[in-house]
């Protein structure tokens, strides 16, 4: 994209950013919340107060909900499960708890994956 066009096209997206910014402007409930952020922070200057004062004043277990999640207990997962395979052709035994076995990936490269895995016991 030139430089030009991508000029354009952020001189839009402000144009359209402004105009959403205006309209906010005469809604009364963004009006109203402005003015209670306003009334609230001079309040606390007067007392001399913060909002961390305050939030502690209504809730004291603020903090402490929001270090809980960092003291849970991981939990184990569970062990694998033992997969025994004997091969029909040569009689040859093969016990594995995952299926990154070399012997195993032989058997199934040379006689399909399907095929081991009637093998199973």
């Amino acid at each position: 994209m030139s430089r030009l066009a991508e000029y354009r096209r952020l001189e839009q997206q402000l144009a359209a950013q402004l105009a959403e910014l205006e309209s906010m402007k005469g809604d009364t409930a963004i009006q109203a919340e402005m003015e209670f952020e306003n009334r609230l922070g001079a309040l606390l200057a007067e007392y001399g107060f913060s909002l961390r004062d305050v939030i502690n004043l209504l809730d004291p277990k603020a903090n402490v909900r929001q270090q809980s999640p960092v003291g849970q207990e991981k939990t184990t997962r569970k062990p694998r499960e033992l997969k025994t395979y004997k091969n029909p052709h040569n009689g040859e035994v093969v016990e594995t708890k995952g299926g990154n076995h070399a012997t195993l990936k032989a058997w199934k490269a040379e006689h399909g994956a399907e095929a081991v895995e009637s093998w199973r016991q």
